[in-house]
Formats: C-alpha cells, sequence, structure tokens
C-alpha cells in the first residue's frame, strides 16, 4: 500500500469515528431533560425557583425504573415557569444526600423556591400520582400550560370527551376509549391510527370509539386509575370491562374490537364476577355532586389524596367494603378525592386535615368520624352499628 492510500485510508478513518461521535453526542443531548446537580450548584440553584430533585444512586434497580418517567417529567416542567426537575448522584455527591436526610433510593423531594427544607414525596412513582403531587405543592395544575401542544382535532366518528361529557357519553353502550397526554410520544404516534380506526367505524351502531386528555381531564383518569399513556380501555355500560394491550395498528385494533363485540354474552358474565365490579361498588363524588350523592341513607365517605400511602393501603379494603353492601340501598360506600379542584373547598369545609379521614353521614349531615383499625371486618361492623341502632335501653 502506498503512502498516500494509507493516508487516505487513515482520513476516512477519523472522519468516520467523528461523525459517530458527534451522532452519539446529539443523540444524547436530544434524549436528556433532567438537570444533573451536584455540591457545587445544588443550593444555588434551588434557590432560584421551585425544584423536584430524584437523590439516587446508578446502581439502584428502582432508580432504573423510575428514570423513564423522571424524563418525562422533566420533558413536561420544559412548559412550566416556576419549577424545574432535577437529579443528584449520591454515589459521587454523598455528603449532600445526607445532608438531606436520603436513607434509600430513590428519594423525591420538592424544594420551593428559596427554602433549603425538602418536603418528601411518599406516593407511589408512576406519573399521574407525581403530577398530582406537584400539583398540590405548587398552587397550580402541572403540566397544564397553553403551551402543551393541542390535542388532535376529532375527525370522522373520533369523539374527545371531557369531564363534563364522559359519565353520560360512557354510561350505556360499548366504548373503546385512549387515555392519552398530549407530550407523550408514544400517543402521538398512535393518534393518527387512532383517528382511523375511528374512521372505519363511523357507520357502526355498535361501539363508540373516543379519546380523553389525562392533562386537561386529571378526575377521569384517576377514576380509572389510568397509570400510563397511552391506556386503551374496553368499557360496557360505564364500567371498565378490559384493558387492550396488544399490537396498535389499525388491523389488530379492529380485531379487538370485533372481538369484543362478539363476546356480549360471556362478558356480561365476566363484568358480573371480575373484581372489577368491586370499583362501581364504591361512589365517586366531587364538591360538585357530593352534597345530593348523600342526601339519603347511610354515607360512609373516604377523603383521599391519589399519592397518600395510607389511603392507597386502605384503598382495596375500601372497594371490598363497598362490595359487601351493593344489594343495600340504604348504604352507600364513597370516596372524594381532595386533590381535585372541584373538591379541595368541600375537604376544606368537612374539616379534613389528613389523609385518609373517615366519615359517617346519615340523610346528609355528618353523624360520626371513623378512628379505627382499618380492616376489612371492623369497617363493616362500624357501619353496621348505623344500619342496625341498638334498641336497648
Amino acid at each position: 500500500m502506498t503512502a498516500s492510500s494509507l493516508s487516505y485510508t487513515m482520513l476516512k478513518k477519523h472522519i468516520f469515528l467523528f461523525v459517530f461521535l458527534l451522532s452519539r453526542v446529539n443523540s444524547e443531548q436530544d434524549h436528556v431533560h433532567t438537570t444533573q446537580y451536584t455540591k457545587d450548584n445544588f443550593s444555588t440553584e434551588i434557590q432560584k425557583k421551585n425544584h423536584f430533585i430524584m437523590f439516587y444512586a446508578p446502581w439502584c434497580g428502582h432508580c432504573q425504573r423510575l428514570e423513564p418517567t423522571w424524563e418525562q417529567l422533566a420533558e413536561m416542567s420544559n412548559q412550566e415557569d416556576n419549577i424545574k426537575i432535577a437529579k443528584v448522584d449520591c454515589t459521587t455527591d454523598n455528603s449532600l444526600c445526607t445532608e438531606h436526610d436520603v436513607t434509600g433510593y430513590p428519594t423525591l423531594k420538592f424544594f420551593k423556591a428559596g427554602e433549603v427544607k425538602g418536603t418528601k414525596f411518599r406516593g407511589s412513582r408512576d406519573l399521574p400520582s407525581l403530577t398530582s403531587f406537584l400539583s398540590d405543592q405548587l398552587g397550580t395544575i402541572f403540566g397544564s400550560k397553553d403551551t402543551v401542544p393541542p390535542p388532535p382535532e376529532p375527525v370522522n366518528g373520533l369523539v374527545e370527551l371531557t369531564e363534563d361529557t364522559f359519565d353520560k357519553h360512557v354510561s350505556s353502550g360499548y366504548h373503546f376509549v385512549k387515555f392519552y397526554a398530549p407530550w407523550c410520544g408514544h400517543c402521538q404516534k398512535l393518534a393518527p391510527t387512532w383517528e382511523e380506526l375511528a374512521n372505519s367505524l363511523s357507520n357502526s351502531n355498535y361501539v363508540s370509539i373516543s379519546k380523553v386528555d389525562c392533562i386537561q381531564h386529571r378526575s377521569i383518569c384517576r377514576q380509572f386509575e389510568i397509570k400510563g399513556y397511552p391506556t386503551l380501555l374496553w368499557i360496557e355500560d360505564g364500567k371498565k370491562v378490559d384493558k387492550y394491550t396488544g399490537q396498535r395498528t389499525h388491523e389488530d385494533l379492529k380485531a379487538y374490537v370485533t372481538k369484543m363485540l362478539g363476546k356480549e354474552n360471556d362478558q356480561a358474565n365476566v363484568k358480573t364476577d371480575s373484581p372489577d365490579s368491586a370499583t362501581h361498588a364504591v361512589l365517586s363524588l366531587t364538591g360538585e355532586s357530593f352534597e345530593h350523592g348523600i342526601a339519603n341513607g347511610i354515607s360512609f365517605v373516604k377523603f383521599f389524596a391519589p399519592w397518600c400511602g395510607h389511603c392507597k393501603r386502605l384503598a382495596p379494603i375500601w372497594k371490598d367494603l363497598g362490595k359487601k353492601f351493593l344489594t343495600n340501598d340504604n348504604v352507600k360506600i364513597v370516596k372524594v378525592d381532595c386533590t381535585l379542584d372541584v373538591s379541595k373547598e368541600l375537604c376544606n369545609e368537612q374539616e379534613v386535615d389528613g389523609f385518609p379521614t373517615l366519615y359517617l353521614y346519615r340523610d346528609g349531615l355528618k353523624v360520626s368520624e371513623y378512628n379505627g383499625a382499618r380492616n376489612l371486618d371492623d369497617l363493616y361492623e362500624f357501619v353496621m352499628n348505623y344500619v342496625q341502632p341498638h334498641d336497648e335501653l
């Protein structure tokens, strides 16, 4: 090989290496949204604006599982002026983590601008719970800035549902519903296919294809316990029957609709025996519906917050309690989400100062607060004492 050809070969290798490294840097910059803080800049930066900080260790499995959600949260915060999502590596800044009482990974803390003491997040680490927590801390709905890209316009049979229209629309018949967030990449990829599905079934008298923006209409998504985006649910007569987990092609989605419509008789039996039936044994009320909802009979009400750990532990027991009174028209087992804007004033009026708070009402009037053990037997006995009061003198 001549000297000139050797030089040319070496030059090609260097150009290739340069292009490869440049593409790696650009790729990493495209995907990194979360700010990394160290002991050198942490104290200065958190004085400037509100912060939500993840204290983590790179080897920690829980931290690795949280990372995609944390990135989504950071992406959402790009639309916000008053908060930054950041993280601190406790393996390289151990003294900083010790200073903030980090004893396990990941530890998530909200720091109000100008304050050095953070508020620890204790809820489940899914996106709805994290955004709900931030909304409470900020006093505004996190992720709802006007700069968020608007959802696609409804076309040819695709129904855009809101908090005002959802319950009535799905109360009867068959519905295939997409729960989404406008900033979610997977949702954006699915959008044209979902519109195509709605268009292809627009003349059907049997099923409705619709969508719900979970950023604008959080209460619906909380009601159906949406944990990620997009979530596709099959709903019959107002009740969730199935969650779609297959491929998101038009053919696969349409085949699923055909299958679910063909299982009408079988699904009726599934709904009766399914654990999901317990969910609907609990009446979900808000500040707007509360007074009417508890006006008659006995109502046992759980006031809660979705991020509250004690509330989460009580949730399955509360469903079982509702199921026990499913056939008793005089007893309602109720829950009220105090983090919803439409319910915050109600919770203040009812003197809810901690979560969960359990009050029993008779014909709209508060009768008693429950402070006993939160197991099914004790809760059931408490209600029955008011259903069948003792007549002894």
